[in-house]
């Protein structure tokens, strides 16, 4: 009997780690090698990828011989063009810190080659083209016509004040619509927050170039070579579009059974811990600027697909007020990359921001606006209260520990509690 309690105590534990911990995490398993098993055209065939101006971009090269192993990969922004650039260094090593990338910068600093994918960062519409992997010697083996869709006058349809979307554009022989993608989560979590979603521009016609890969429905961006030139017209009119509504979703969901108690209480623990270590707090971080000048912020970690969320003190900047394009005269607003901007910074802009990131508080700014940068600190300052803080507990901790040795030595010169000080 005393076996069977035991057996069944493990039991019990096992079932608890595999809850915790799917039992795909712990899987080891040999992968089927991708390029064994797909084989090379003998025609270049491009696919088509669309994205949305500012995303991070992955072109993974599907196939190529299994004895190559390294690649190149080329650029061009039209078919047959001659000018082709060259996005690798011949070994297929270059790796850049996506940290240091920032869309203003050029193509070649903005890519980078892993496990043979090229990776764009801060996609620029100016990088649709042409993309093809191949080798230095001219092997050619896969290829992509990238559409990067522009957000400048993205349309915008608010759910909560009965915004619609961009009707179809139905013609005798294509039709033009938008494709969205996947709702995003709530970017707040406890208090009312928004979700929103992408959609890009779509056309559907049988008369679309057959040397690209497209859907059976006949299906092709609105940006790739795939289109006819006689659709172009109508499509260059056509903008993505943004689709925003407003959300309520809480931060923490307790499950029901067994194992849903033990969870809650692991996640109540875990709860505990942090409050009583002070590990749960957002990190806050001290912005000074001059008085009258630009300022844009970026939630640590964000990227543009990501739900994002602004707050000023214990004000929401919900996207139905501060979203860009609202209005025309908007001074301080949250663009389409999440940034928050604040042109002709004032002094009643002064407060501490704080920035949601997939639904959790990840940073807060604290905005401290001053007339002239290059005058001397004072005592009142956020710099000053700190460095005085910090000096100030310094001077305790040493003087607690001088006198807690001179006591140590008395004790010991006086009672001989204490031998090796002696």
């Amino acid at each position: 009997m005393r076996l069977n309690a035991h057996a069944n105590i493990f039991l019990l534990f096992d079932a608890f780690l595999l809850y915790i911990f799917p039992a795909g995490s712990f899987e080891i398993a040999e992968k089927e090698d991708i390029f064994k098993v797909v084989p090379c055209p003998a025609f270049i065939i491009f696919d088509i990828a669309a994205f949305l101006e500012g995303m991070t971009v992955e072109l993974p090269c599907h196939c190529k011989p299994e004895q190559i192993d390294s690649v190149v990969w080329y650029y061009q922004k039209e078919i047959g063009d001659k000018s082709t650039r060259v996005l690798t260094d011949f070994g297929g090593t270059i790796v850049t810190d996506s940290e240091n990338i920032h869309s203003g910068i050029d193509l070649l600093l903005r890519f980078s080659i892993r496990m043979f994918s090229l990776i764009v960062f801060q996609s620029q519409p100016d990088d649709s083209g042409y993309y093809i992997c191949g080798t230095r010697e001219g092997q050619y083996f896969y290829g992509y016509n990238m559409d990067i869709q522009k957000v400048s006058g993205m349309f915008v349809a608010f759910e909560d004040q009965q915004g619609h979307p961009q009707n179809n554009l139905v013609m005798k022989d294509f039709e033009i619509f938008t494709l969205f993608w996947d709702w995003t989560i709530c970017d707040r979590c406890n208090v009312r927050g928004e979700q929103r979603r992408v959609g890009l521009c779509y056309i559907q016609s049988k008369y679309l170039y057959p040397r690209y890969r497209i859907t059976a429905e006949n299906v092709a961006a609105c940006g790739s070579g795939a289109v006819d030139s006689r659709f172009r017209m109508y499509v260059a009119d056509r903008k993505p579009e943004l689709a925003i509504r407003s959300c309520n979703a809480p931060c923490y969901v307790r499950k029901k059974g067994f194992m849903g108690a033990l969870q809650h209480m692991w996640h109540l623990t875990a709860t505990v811990t942090k409050f009583l270590l002070r590990l749960g707090k957002v990190p806050l971080q001290v912005h000074i600027h001059a008085l009258g000048s630009n300022l844009a912020l970026a939630c640590p970690g964000a990227k543009p697909h990501f739900a994002v969320a602004w707050d000023k003190g214990k004000n929401r900047m919900y996207l139905t007020k501060y979203l860009l394009g609202n209005n025309a005269s908007m001074r301080i607003f949250i663009d389409f990359g999440n940034h928050l901007n604040i042109h002709y910074v004032q002094r009643n802009d002064e407060a501490t921001y704080t920035c949601w990131l997939q639904g959790r508080r990840k940073a807060r700014f604290r905005l401290v606006v001053e007339t002239d940068l290059n005058r001397k600190r004072k005592l009142t300052d956020v710099e000053s209260i700190f460095a005085m803080k910090i000096i100030g507990y310094s001077i305790l901790c040493f003087t607690i520990i001088f006198i807690l040795a001179n006591c140590l030595k008395v004790c010991s010169y006086n009672f001989r509690i204490i031998p090796f000080l002696n």
